[in-house]
């Protein structure tokens, strides 16, 4: 089963993500904070991360850069997609130099990130 990692620290945006990707037939796992964001990446090594910007502990940003700076290949290449309010130009900037695979913007539709989701996972991972 295909397998997310949300980490945000607002609770209700964590668990609007969780359940509408949890509608599609993947299976979601929610953190907090950045801290304990990465090292659940660490140790579920998920298929897709989405991951809030501003965080305590350990920021949106900082999480990415230590995922793709990981020197397992695999869990450097696993696709991140930043949710967050920072979406001038300049941040886009700084989360695709951090390794974002993708942006969606808060306040977001759960369209949208479906669409976003689906984009970056595999074909066929998605049921729904």
């Amino acid at each position: 089963m295909t397998h997310v990692l949300v980490v945000d620290d607002d609770p209700v945006i964590a668990d609007l993500v969780a359940f509408r990707l949890g509608r599609l037939g993947l299976q979601v796992t929610v953190e907090t904070d950045g801290e304990a964001g990465l090292a659940a990446i660490r140790q579920l090594r998920p298929d897709l991360v989405v991951l809030d910007w501003m965080m305590p502990r350990m920021n949106g940003l900082e999480v990415c850069r230590a995922v793709r700076e990981d020197p397992d290949p695999v869990l450097a290449g696993t696709p991140v997609l930043l949710l967050t309010a920072k979406a001038q130009e300049p941040d886009l900037e700084r989360g695709f130099a951090a390794g974002a695979t993708d942006f969606v913007t808060k306040p977001f539709s759960t369209r949208e990130l479906v669409s976003r989701v689906t984009a970056a996972l595999p074909a066929g991972s998605v049921s729904a």
